[in-house]
């Protein structure tokens, strides 16, 4: 039995760009249909689903302070009470793409390490560009899932989303207010030394 790109994506998760990647490396096999579209085996994709799956679960739990390692807590155990799988907690902006265990993550999906990300709402991988973030994953056999199920009508998804950018820019001036008080009191002081990773990252956006 052979199958297209599209049912194969609905039935196994796996992006089209994926598939001709293995296809064009041998590891699935395929044939073409008299107007030159790809089908794909499936007894060979089941063969390599049993592989892919031996990948790893990630579960991801993020906050944006270091205020907030309660709520952090709350949040891995809401996940690991639904799945099972490597725990990564991070504290840091969602609107920071930069985030140092975000950029790992991402890394590792890009080396086929990991089959599947757990979080508990969208914007816990980042505010903007979560369409983004699904493609690339997706590109690398990678899916996500999204706990919890909470859906936004356009008007509170564009309010949330202006309170998230309000947010941003005002810890960014108080963190650079308060550095520039650090200087008065010591001119060799500087942005790294004054304020710690998660608050470094909000200025740094």
């Amino acid at each position: 039995m052979y199958l297209s790109p599209i049912q194969v994506q609905k039935r196994f998760g796996y992006h089209p760009k994926t598939l001709a990647d293995w296809a064009d490396a041998g590891k699935i096999e395929y044939i073409k249909s008299p107007g030159g579209h790809r089908r794909y085996r499936l007894s060979s994709l089941e063969g390599i689903t049993s592989t892919v799956d031996s990948r790893i679960v990630v579960i991801y739990a993020r906050v944006s302070t270091h205020s907030q390692k309660q709520d952090l807590q709350a949040q891995a155990k809401f996940l690991t009470d639904s799945r099972t799988g490597e725990v990564i907690k991070e504290i840091g902006s969602g609107m920071n793409f930069r985030r140092r265990k975000f950029l790992k993550l991402m890394e590792r999906v890009a080396n086929n390490e990991i089959a599947e990300i757990v979080v508990g709402h969208k914007d816990r991988l980042c505010r903007f560009g979560f369409e983004f973030v699904e493609w690339f994953c997706q590109l690398h056999g990678c899916k996500i899932t999204v706990l919890g199920k909470t859906e936004l009508s356009p008007y509170q998804e564009l309010m949330h989303d202006f309170m998230s950018i309000m947010h941003c820019f005002s810890s960014r001036l108080y963190f650079l207010r308060r550095y520039k008080e650090e200087i008065k009191i010591d001119p060799e002081a500087n942005l790294s030394s004054s304020l710690d990773e998660s608050e470094l990252n909000v200025v740094q956006l």
